[in-house]
C-alpha cells in the first residue's frame, strides 16, 4: 500500500456497502497475521483504513465470523482457527509487561545522554508482545544537528563489556532530530509503527513528532495519535549539561559531520559485503544529517511487498 490513502467523501459512501468494511477488516487481519498476531475487536477497528462507527463494525465482524471467514478465539480474532495463536499472544503480552517496565528504567537512563530529546519504544514490544527472542527497540529524537554525536555516544555505551549479555535491551535503531521530524516513507508499515510507538521520555519533542506526522491519520482514521503525558520529561544529568555546553559550537558542528561520515562509510561496507545480523537478516543503515534508520530495502520494502501478495491471496479465498 505504497500510495497514501486520502480522506474524501467517497469514504462515507463506502460505509453504506458492508463488503467494503469487510475488506477493510481483512486488510488489518492479513497485516498482523504476517506476525502471527491475532487481534481484539477494538484493535481491528482502530487499524481500519476507513471511518466506522461501532455498530456497523460489530455487524461486519459478526458476519465474517458466522460465515467462517474469520475465527473468534477467546477475545481475539484471526484468519486461522488456531488456539495456539491466542495462547502465544497472551504469553507474549505477559512477557511484554515485564520488558516494558525494564524499558522505562533504561529510557530514563538513556535520556541523560547529551542531546537526547525524546525516547519511545517501537517494534513488537510497542504492540504489547514479546517472544523468547524479544529485543527492546528504541526510537530516539535528538537535538537538531547533533544526532550523530548523540548516536555515537549511545552506541559507545552499548559496546560496554558489562552489557555483553544484555545488549538485546539496548537496540537503538532509529534516530531523528528535531530539525526534521517528518517520516520520509509514508505507507501502511510506517504508519503502523508510528501509531504504536510508546513514549517514554522527552522534552516535548515526542509530542511534536506525532503532530508532524499527522499524515498517518489518513491510514487509520479511527485511531487517535498516541497520547504523551505532560510529566514525561526526565531529569537531565550533569554529564549531559556539561557535554552540551562544551559542544554547542563549531567543534560540535564538525564532530557531528565527522561521525555521520564515519558511520555512513562503515555501514556501506557492511551492505556491500552482504553482512547479516544475529537474526540472519541483511544489515543496512540509511543515513543523512537528520536521521539514522534501518535501510528500508532489507525489511520495510520486502514486508510491504509480502503484505500485498498475501492480501491478494486472501481476497481470492474470500471471493473479493
Amino acid at each position: 500500500m505504497s500510495e497514501q490513502i486520502q480522506n474524501n467523501p467517497e469514504t462515507e459512501v463506502d460505509l453504506l456497502h458492508p463488503l467494503q468494511l469487510e475488506v477493510s477488516i481483512l486488510k488489518v487481519l492479513v497485516y498482523f497475521d504476517l506476525f502471527r498476531y491475532p487481534l481484539t475487536s477494538n484493535e481491528i477497528r482502530l487499524f481500519l483504513d476507513r471511518a466506522s462507527n461501532e455498530t456497523e463494525f460489530s455487524e461486519a465482524l459478526d458476519a465474517l465470523v458466522s460465515t467462517d471467514k474469520i475465527f473468534r478465539i477467546n477475545k481475539f480474532f484471526s484468519l486461522h482457527n488456531d488456539l495456539s495463536l491466542a495462547e502465544r499472544r497472551i504469553k507474549g503480552s505477559e512477557k511484554a509487561a515485564l520488558l516494558l517496565a525494564k524499558a522505562e528504567k533504561i529510557s530514563a537512563f538513556l535520556y541523560k545522554f547529551p542531546y537526547v530529546r525524546g525516547i519511545g519504544i517501537s517494534g513488537s514490544l510497542s504492540k504489547n508482545f514479546a517472544d523468547e527472542n524479544a529485543d527492546i527497540d528504541y526510537f530516539i529524537i535528538t537535538k537538531a544537528d547533533r544526532l550523530w554525536i548523540a548516536r555515537t555516544l549511545l552506541h559507545i555505551y552499548m559496546k560496554n563489556p558489562l552489557l555483553k549479555n544484555r545488549r538485546q535491551y539496548y537496540c537503538m535503531n532509529y534516530f531523528v532530530d528535531e530539525a526534521d521530524l517528518v517520516i520520509e516513507e509514508k505507507n501502511i508499515y510506517t504508519a503502523t509503527e508510528l501509531y504504536t510507538v510508546i513514549p517514554m521520555a522527552g522534552n516535548g519533542s515526542v509530542k511534536r513528532f506525532f503532530e508532524k506526522n499527522s499524515w498517518s491519520h489518513n491510514y487509520f482514521p479511527n485511531r487517535p495519535l498516541p497520547y504523551v503525558k505532560g510529566d514525561l520529561k526526565k531529569h537531565s544529568s550533569w554529564f549531559k549539561m556539561l557535554a552540551e555546553s562544551i559542544l554547542n559550537n563549531k567543534l560540535g558542528d564538525w564532530l557531528d559531520d565527522y561521525f555521520l561520515g564515519l558511520t555512513t562509510r562503515r555501514w556501506k561496507k557492511k551492505e556491500d559485503e552482504h553482512q547479516l545480523n544475529a537474526k540472519g537478516e541483511r544489515m543496512g543503515l540509511k543515513t543523512a544529517k537528520h536521521y539514522s534508520k534501518p535501510n528500508p530495502l532489507f525489511f520495510h520494502d520486502r514486508f510491504i511487498k509480502m503484505y500485498k501478495e498475501r492480501l491478494e491471496e486472501w481476497k481470492k479465498t474470500w471471493g473479493f
